[in-house]
Formats: C-alpha cells, sequence, structure tokens
C-alpha cells in the first residue's frame, strides 16, 4: 500500500520511444545506448502497381466494353430543321420556345444528338411534326377526341 503514495507521477511528459536509425551518424550520436535498426522491405516501391498485369486487364476491358449509345437518326435532324424553317424559328429561338441551349438544337439537327424523350416530346410539340415512332416528319393531328 505505501508504494502508491511514495511513487512519483510526471504529468505531461512523453515515454521515450526508441528511434530508428536510417544511417550511420545515427549511430555514433548513441554510443553505449541499445538502438534498434529496422530496413523497410517496401522502400521505394509503388505498393498500388505491385503484381499486377496491365496488359491482362486491358485485354479484359477492351472484350466487355459497352457500345456507345445510338444517336439520333438523320431523317429526325432533317424533319426538325425542315419544320423550324417552315415556322420561320432561328436555332435559338426554337432553343428558347422549348427551354434548351442552341447546342442541343443543333447536335439533334446535325445528328450528333444522343435522343432523349423529354426534349423530342417538346420538340413535337413545339414544331407540330411527328419525331419518334414509325412516320417521322409528318404533321401532328390536333389533340385526339375521344
Amino acid at each position: 500500500m505505501s508504494t502508491d503514495w511514495d511513487s512519483k507521477i510526471v504529468i505531461g511528459s512523453k515515454a521515450k520511444v526508441p528511434k530508428v536509425t536510417r544511417n550511420t551518424s545515427d549511430l555514433n550520436g548513441t554510443v553505449g545506448a541499445v538502438v534498434a535498426t529496422d530496413k523497410k522491405v517496401t522502400g521505394g516501391l509503388n505498393k498500388a502497381h505491385q503484381g499486377t498485369d496491365h496488359q491482362r486487364i486491358a485485354k479484359l476491358d477492351r472484350e466487355n466494353e459497352v457500345a456507345p449509345p445510338s444517336k439520333i437518326p438523320p431523317s429526325v435532324g432533317k424533319a426538325i430543321q425542315t419544320a423550324r424553317q417552315e415556322k420561320e424559328l432561328s436555332q435559338k429561338d426554337l432553343a428558347q420556345k422549348v427551354n434548351e441551349k442552341p447546342s442541343v438544337i443543333q447536335d439533334y439537327e446535325s445528328g450528333r444528338a444522343i435522343p432523349n424523350p423529354q426534349i423530342l416530346g417538346k420538340l413535337e410539340r413545339t414544331l407540330g411534326v411527328k419525331l419518334r415512332g414509325t412516320n417521322i416528319g409528318e404533321k401532328l393531328g390536333g389533340p385526339k377526341k375521344s
């Protein structure tokens, strides 16, 4: 019981950690002390690229490659262009009417766009021309009567 009262406790000091020496000058400063020297096993290597077969992985990627999404057919682009010119609208005016950027209209007319049903629906309503399914380019009739 008396050992607890007699022992000294120093607050705020850190326990001494053995120093890892990297070269001989570190060893020279500690003559007579016990020194642990460790050599890094993976020193100078990039662990992220260790043991990977890049050519095999690249070949697998090429085999499983997904086909790019289909572009809009040229007939749809021509239908948009002719309907727009009949209504005497510029690409910018049409883009404003359907709340899209002029570059989107340009991509659709040139056939570079990936078809988006929402945009095609807006263009159909604005231009009054069918752009999806069969009979592309036909004038849309009025609202259906039931």
